[in-house]
């Protein structure tokens, strides 16, 4: 009966992570997978102890706000940090970090000592030890796998974001705090060590690293002008801030489209929003076979086309059924595009310069999500719940006209295009 268990257990494996992958992959994926889990269970806890030290809607949005905000600031300075040091380092002292920064945060809930202002400091020193974390974790996998593997490497990492991060750890999360508000963030700490440990299992191929006597601030005018001369990574990020732009604008209001239109509670509020993940899950299990069969042009295309045809979907309808199909189908694409356009990147990228372009690419996300929820709440409450998706089918739409025939080189560029 064991070995049956075992041999079940090395096939699934062997689908999930090839051993073609190897074994440093593997136990990075399974770094990935309990990280996600912790911060899956914070992503509810916190907003609930948010609201346990403060009523007021500023320092409720203060407190999501500040966890952004290191990504834009040190973003592009973590980047240069990667690229000049050792990333597998960078990434086990990050995640340290957050694991003292939440262990302080558990003593002063424990102790009774918490305030809004120590909680807002204490959520800014997390979000910036994440910043250095992911962005030396993201700089990692192109030294794990080979290019052409790349796609797929993404996609499996992400279905973990999706189950754990999504999925599961929310729900646990709640269920922690609902037993001591110090119960779910002692746990995301377990968490986070256990990961640190998984993750210090990963060796990576001996790199020669150069010691500049440049300033760092050189270094990442060095990454933006790589950037500027490069035309596939230059278009490829400027669509992933156009896109998140015109993404965020209706997603930043999205309950008030979804009462306002589709007249929902929060339970179907609730079922959109996880209809997505569940059209996620389907798709990165799927990635593999998406990109043995079709190119990689026409899938960038089809993902891309599908967005415009979203927002014009959700502009148009009220009726609540039409909505949750659209929304399975947003979750399918996106995160093929998400892993495909990951892999596009990091194989056009040269393996010194991946810190510095990804977190460019990076901070240019997160920019253009926080620009485009503003705009959103904007539009919205000028032109109606529904005005946020018009702009974004027409911004969306106008992008990908300017950058259809580009795609075609963009998704086969890689290091020595460059």
């Amino acid at each position: 009966m064991g070995g049956f268990v075992g041999r079940a257990v090395g096939r699934v494996l062997d689908v999930v992570a090839p051993p073609r992958m190897g074994t440093a992959f593997r136990w990075n994926l399974a770094s990935s997978w309990v990280g996600q889990v912790g911060d899956g269970i914070a992503l509810a806890a916190g907003p609930l102890l948010v609201a346990t030290q403060t009523r007021s809607p500023v320092l409720i949005a203060a407190a999501a706000v500040v966890q952004r905000l290191p990504g834009l600031a040190i973003g592009l300075y973590a980047g240069a940090v990667a690229d000049r040091v050792d990333r597998r380092r960078v990434v086990i002292v990050a995640n340290l970090a957050r694991m003292a920064v939440l262990a302080a945060l558990v003593a002063t809930l424990l102790t009774g000592t918490l305030s809004i202002g120590l909680l807002l400091g204490l959520l800014l020193l997390v979000g910036t030890a994440e910043v250095f974390a992911d962005t030396g974790w993201r700089a990692i996998l192109p030294m794990l796998v080979r290019s052409e593997d790349l796609g797929l490497a993404n996609a499996r990492q992400m279905s973990g974001f999706l189950v754990a991060n999504q999925l599961i750890g929310p729900a646990v999360g709640a269920g922690l705090f609902a037993l001591g508000s110090a119960v779910p963030f002692g746990v995301h700490v377990l968490s986070l060590l256990l990961a640190v440990g998984l993750f210090s299992r990963v060796r990576l191929p001996a790199v020669e690293r150069e010691r500049p006597d440049q300033h760092v601030g050189r270094d990442i005018v060095d990454g933006l002008r790589w950037i500027a001369h490069n035309a596939p990574v230059r278009t490829l990020t400027v669509v992933i801030l156009v896109f998140n732009i015109t993404w965020g604008a209706p997603w930043g209001v999205l309950v008030y489209w979804a009462q306002e239109r589709l007249g929902v509670g929060p339970v179907g509020f609730g079922l959109l929003t996880t209809a997505s993940a569940v059209g996620g899950i389907v798709s990165v299990l799927s990635y593999g076979w998406l990109e043995r069969h079709v190119a990689l042009a026409r899938l960038m295309k089809a993902c891309l086309l599908l967005e415009v045809l979203t927002h014009l979907a959700l502009a148009v309808t009220t009726v609540w059924a039409v909505a949750l199909a659209v929304m399975v189908l947003f979750g399918g694409y996106a995160f093929v595009w998400g892993s495909l356009s990951s892999a596009v990147r990091q194989r056009a990228t040269p393996m010194e310069l991946q810190g510095r372009v990804g977190s460019v690419y990076w901070v240019g996300l997160v920019g253009g999500l926080l620009v485009g929820q503003l705009l959103g709440g904007v539009i919205a409450e000028r032109f109606g719940a529904a005005a946020p998706f018009w702009f974004a089918f027409a911004g969306s739409g106008v992008t990908l006209l300017l950058v259809w025939r580009q795609l075609d080189h963009i998704a086969h560029a890689d290091a020595g295009d460059a």
